[in-house]
This record gives structure tokens, C-alpha cells and sequence, in this order.
């Protein structure tokens, strides 16, 4: 159960009816699924998150097509437990081609690397120097 209430269009301030129909718009469809309802308990967060959402999934200069974008945030939401986020952003990345192999190959990485990283924790491995960063000579 939500720990707040669920904004339906009826009952939505008009910041957030405007983020709906934002959010309606950009993705071509009529569903405003529940995430961004909650949010709208605060319309001032909603329209921040939507806003930020949208820069930082839109295509940029850093070369991520829209599937490793939810392919990343799939990975990481696995790491955080979210279980929503986990099957928001499966949903969109099979809307955006995610094939059920590459389902799997990206949840035995996540798996790997969720080993791995409790491994290096629990031994407290020392980064090795040439995976620092150095300081630039200009």
C-alpha cells in the first residue's frame, strides 16, 4: 500500500494536471502510472522529477541509446531493491526492444557484479592505483 494517496486526474492540482498531460504527450500514451500518482501528492516534486527524468533519459551527447538507459536503470534498481522501478523500467525496456536473451545476460551481470562487489567489500580491496584518476599535467 502507498504511504500516500494516489492522485487520479479529478482530484490533481493543476501543476500536476499539467505534468500529466506532459508525461501523456511525451510517451504518446493515455497511462500515468502510478509513480508519477504519488508524486503528485507534491506537485512541485512531481514536476521537478518529471523534468529531470526527461534530461536525463532523452538521447545525448554521451551516446546511451534509450534501451542501455533502461537497461542501466533496471541494473540499478535490482541494487536498490525497488521493486517498482524493476518492473517499470523492464516494461519500457522491452517496449524499447529488450529481447528475453538479452533479459537474461543482463540479470547474470547484475548477479556478477552484485558478488563480485560484496567480495571486494568484505575483503576491503584496495583500488589499484592505475584505476585512479590522475590529476591532468595542463
Amino acid at each position: 500500500m502507498a504511504t500516500v494517496p494516489l492522485i487520479d486526474d479529478d482530484a490533481a492540482a493543476p501543476e500536476a494536471a499539467a505534468v500529466f498531460a506532459d508525461i501523456r504527450a511525451a510517451r504518446n500514451s493515455d497511462f500515468v502510472n502510478n509513480f508519477w500518482r504519488a508524486l503528485a501528492s507534491d506537485p512541485a516534486l512531481l514536476a521537478a522529477t518529471w523534468a529531470r527524468l526527461k534530461t536525463v533519459m532523452a538521447p545525448r551527447d554521451g551516446g546511451l541509446d534509450p534501451l542501455t538507459k533502461e537497461l542501466i536503470y533496471v541494473a540499478v534498481s535490482i541494487a536498490n531493491g525497488c521493486a517498482y522501478c524493476i518492473h517499470s523500467h523492464t516494461a519500457a525496456a522491452r517496449a524499447k526492444g529488450m529481447t528475453d536473451a538479452q533479459h537474461g545476460e543482463l540479470l547474470a551481470v547484475v548477479a556478477m557484479a552484485s558478488q563480485t562487489n560484496a567480495l571486494a567489500t568484505a575483503l576491503a580491496v584496495p583500488v589499484d592505483p592505475i584505476f585512479e584518476v590522475q590529476p591532468s599535467s595542463s
